[in-house]
């Protein structure tokens, strides 16, 4: 995973300081922070914009005008002026209601999040594809759809001009790339609804720099269903 990528390491950090990333998720996040330079002043700003809910509010006293209208408000123009206890009361119930709201907002925004599993796709190689992808691929889909990681089961065997391809099949519909994938090590798609509306996912061969018309032109060698 690229963790020096700022959206990403901007969504970790939310959750991190937000308190809804938890157990071993947490634990690895607090351990990659010295070596990850973005992810840790994505934590710093995140933690510093939740600590701003903790600080004190001043009191902000209403002037006459405020306080002469609300009188009027509440109790019609043709009160008499109100006595020192009264006065008491309706200020305290204005704090009661201005802390009521204070409170509900606080819990609004510290409200955890729910966070959504990964989806996890297990690609088979596929009867045209044994020969070069005999062990296939396992795909992880983020929670939020935002991020794909792609990882060869076994080692490709490609020629120089060959290239795999990765696709997100949609029912009834072509097939979407979704860009070049490694042959032998693990590759991180980031883009918005990676996956959204696809059925299947799939890799094909094709010439390097990817396919020359948009749509899988060699054999798919690898297929997994969502």
């Amino acid at each position: 995973m690229d963790y020096s990528n700022r959206r990403l390491a901007d969504q970790l950090a939310a959750e991190y300081a937000l308190g809804t990333l938890r157990g071993g998720a947490r634990r690895r996040l607090q351990q990659l922070l010295p070596a990850h330079p973005t992810l840790a002043a994505a934590v710093r700003a995140w933690e510093a914009r939740v600590n701003t809910l903790a600080a004190p509010v001043p009191d902000l006293p209403p002037s006459p005008r405020v306080w002469q209208q609300l009188q009027a408000r509440l109790f019609g123009p043709a009160q008499a002026p109100l006595r020192w206890w009264q006065q008491l009361a309706l200020w305290r119930g204005v704090s009661g209601l201005a802390l009521t709201a204070v409170l509900a907002l606080g819990v609004w925004v510290l409200q955890p999040v729910p966070v959504q599993p990964p989806l996890v796709v297990v690609l088979q190689g596929t009867p045209d594809g044994a020969a070069l992808v005999p062990a296939g691929f396992v795909a992880s889909v983020s929670g939020d759809g935002r991020a794909l990681v792609l990882k060869p089961l076994g080692e490709a065997r490609l020629t120089a001009g060959q290239a795999l391809e990765l696709w997100a099949v949609p029912p009834g519909a072509a097939p979407r790339s979704l860009g070049l994938v490694s042959a032998r090590a693990a590759t991180t798609v980031l883009r918005s609804d990676v996956v959204r509306g696809a059925q299947a996912l799939a890799v094909s061969v094709e010439p390097t720099g990817g396919s020359p018309t948009g749509a899988p032109t060699g054999p798919v060698v690898s297929v997994g269903s969502i």
